[in-house]
């Protein structure tokens, strides 16, 4: 009997997501040309937002089970950042011409063909609602897999308002409509690409991932019994889901002695309250240097003169 993987049934789910959202995109390019309405194209630039996300989430899944190398000890994660730099400027030269497009639609309606416009509308919208329901099992508990879900509801809610803009047209010949639902679209897309530019930015340069705060991870540090101070702190980021911490514990004297214990109790709030999982901690003892014991070694070590 095979046993139950959820990482499986996950990555089973994102590839059933990617497969609808592919065909989606597909879609509504195609019928974004014949029907000739930006608003289409530009819901499918959304929707390559969206698939780009769906398979960089498959991708950390499948890059979290390679195992790490002579050359690359924290393996292949940091390739989900490189992969998201390079999205976030695809979508940004994409809105741009989404805007740029749009803006001469405004002063230049053009004929739409609103009727088969509403209809690939429509197929979007049930193919994105599909993939919602295959991630949202999975989405209350991992939050990779609710990123990618929240991806897909934002994607449906478009689908909407393209099925609204061509219920409207249809009836009205409003065709300046078409521009406005699109400029409305790309500014949701460049907000999304200006997300992924900033985080992914900020993670290749070492940043503080998003989320954590020295100072409250500092002060959750120095609480832990045994803990008198945290020196030389520094947290950083591989990729999305691993968090690296390396540090100074200054430890109470009392403590000298147990200085394992001290690292273990650190080591697990890290993890509990931060999802922090890879540490590298060192322990020293201020007091113990100034200390009584160490004033009376250094007593015995000078010479002192002895007279009769």
């Amino acid at each position: 009997m095979e046993t139950y993987n959820p990482d499986r049934s996950i990555s089973r789910r994102f590839i059933y997501a990617i497969v609808l959202t592919s065909v989606t995109l597909a879609v509504e390019v195609a019928g974004g040309f014949w029907t000739n309405s930006l608003a289409l194209l530009s819901d499918a630039a959304h929707v390559f937002l969206d698939l780009f996300a769906l398979a960089l989430s498959l991708l950390a899944i499948k890059l979290a089970a390679l195992p790490p190398t002579e050359t690359r000890t924290y393996g292949w994660h940091r390739t989900e950042i490189l992969a998201s730099f390079i999205n976030g400027i695809t979508i940004f030269l994409i809105a741009a011409g989404i805007f740029y497009a749009a803006g001469g639609r405004l002063f230049h309606p053009q004929k739409v063909n609103s009727l088969p416009m509403f209809i690939i509308a429509a197929v979007g919208l049930a193919m994105n609602l599909l993939s919602a329901v295959a991630l949202q099992r999975h989405s209350h508990h991992d939050l990779n897999v609710k990123s990618a879900f929240l991806h897909v509801i934002g994607d449906a809610a478009a689908s909407v308002g393209v099925i609204a803009g061509g219920i409207i047209m249809f009836f009205t010949h409003y065709f300046v409509l078409d521009a406005v639902i699109s400029i409305l679209i790309g500014l949701v897309v460049f907000v999304g690409a200006f997300r992924v530019l900033r985080d992914s930015t900020h993670l290749l340069l070492e940043g503080v991932p998003r989320g954590l705060t020295v100072t409250k991870i500092a002060d959750a540090m120095r609480a832990v019994k045994g803990v008198k101070d945290v020196h030389q702190l520094n947290v950083w980021a591989v990729c999305s889901h691993i968090s690296i911490l390396s540090a100074h514990l200054d430890v109470m004297p009392e403590f000298k002695g147990k200085q394992a214990s001290v690292i273990y109790e650190v080591e697990q709030m890290l993890l509990s309250k931060f999802s922090i999982s890879q540490t590298t901690l060192q322990v020293e003892c201020m007091m113990c240097a100034e200390g009584p014991m160490l004033k009376a070694l250094e007593h015995l070590a000078t010479p002192h003169d002895h007279h009769d």
